[in-house]
């Protein structure tokens, strides 16, 4: 599916810096894992829960609101990225900045080094932390908390400047 930068389905850190998606393979694992998220935007707050699964061939991203509704479903594949969203989802909710930002924050550094490229990005990463910046601004900043070795366990807090979010993941990876 070709999506233009303006669909919410697009996967853009920010209004004008489209992340080149690379494939969910490129994660070098499978994860199964579950999220608590917490989203501040606009002197609003937002609790959702979060299920990720990823194998080499799909990203699956579904997400629930506090009552149990299904609020989106984010599927990627090397064919495209296709989103099902509820009617009620607010409209300033954008799936596919949530796929960029959980790639820039999860899959490795050379890759996602890869993928800011085009967008004239940069990464700037060590264990506790990742600054993506573009035209001498920083588009996202994240610290983790999380074991070393555990990167889908513990606590993640990041902000998207960019498109002026700020998120706190609560994330235990299954079966660990």
């Amino acid at each position: 599916m070709s999506v233009s930068p303006g669909d919410a389905r697009a996967p853009m850190l920010g209004p004008s810096q489209r992340l080149a998606l690379p494939r969910p393979a490129d994660l070098g694992r499978s994860v199964e894992a579950a999220q608590l998220i917490t989203a501040h935007r606009g002197g609003e707050t937002f609790v959702f829960e979060g299920h990720v699964s990823v194998t080499p061939e799909r990203f699956m991203l579904v997400g629930l609101d506090t009552l149990g509704r299904r609020a989106m479903t984010v599927t990627w594949t090397d064919a495209g990225v296709e989103v099902e969203t509820a009617p009620w989802l607010p409209e300033g909710v954008r799936p596919g900045a949530m796929l960029a930002d959980l790639v820039v924050l999860y899959w490795p550094e050379a890759v996602v080094r890869k993928a800011l490229a085009p967008a004239g990005a940069d990464l700037a990463a060590d264990a506790a932390s990742r600054t993506v910046r573009a035209d001498g601004h920083d588009l996202l900043r994240a610290t983790y908390g999380w074991p070393a070795g555990a990167p889908w366990t513990g606590t993640l807090r990041y902000a998207n400047l960019a498109w002026g979010y700020e998120i706190e993941v609560q994330s235990q990876e299954l079966g660990r």
